[in-house]
């Protein structure tokens, strides 16, 4: 749907991981595995989470084996006792409803090692599609093709996630470079430390 190269942010995502030395990281959200291949390229062990199995069967033929991806929701979680040095959540979080939300920050926050980092990428109310469709309550509308989307801003960032190590949080572009003409969308890059 999206291709096969990773969304522009993940990159930033991997150079962090890298710098880090974080080397075995879980993906809630995992989809076919395009924002997961630029980790096993770069030797990461991959854990994901996806709820579909049309996607996860994607994901197979994409990475041709290697990668554990746990069919189910992420409301799920966790699947298993394993801890993970670092968590990337691409687009899924303002997906869900504000207990949905908490659950996902908690059980991410939950599975990752001491000293361990999770990532988000969120929806911003300054994206195009802010305001769009119907209210469902503040900040979270049904768009015209049924989607339900929980816009963050800077208050909504430090409240859902302040309790939980948040280091940074910064708007970005997607894609990263924009042209005219071509849509793009605003989100939050919320990046979270565990205390050791």
């Amino acid at each position: 749907m999206w291709g096969l190269a990773p969304a522009d942010c993940t990159m930033e995502v991997l150079d962090l991981f890298k710098r880090e030395g974080l080397s075995n990281i879980l993906i809630p959200g995992f989809g076919y595995g395009r924002n997961a291949k630029i980790f096993t390229d770069n030797g990461f062990s991959v854990t994901g989470i996806e709820i579909s199995a049309t996607a996860i069967d994607l994901a197979k033929k994409h990475f041709g084996g290697g990668v554990k991806v746990h069919h189910g929701a992420v409301g799920e979680m966790p699947f298993g006792e394993e801890l993970y040095e670092g968590i990337f959540c691409y687009a899924l979080i303002h997906l869900l409803d504000s207990e949905e939300r908490a659950k996902l920050i908690r059980d991410c926050y939950a599975q990752l090692e001491p000293g361990g980092y999770m990532v988000f990428v969120a929806i911003s109310t300054r994206s195009a599609a802010y305001g769009e469709g119907k209210e469902l309550s503040p900040d979270r509308f049904v768009t015209k093709h049924g989607v339900n989307l929980f816009f963050y801003d800077r208050n909504s960032v430090k409240r859902e996630f302040g309790k939980f190590g948040l280091v940074e949080a910064k708007e970005v572009n997607e894609p990263v470079k924009v042209v005219e003409g071509k849509p793009y969308q605003r989100f939050w890059q919320i990046s979270c430390k565990k205390s050791t």
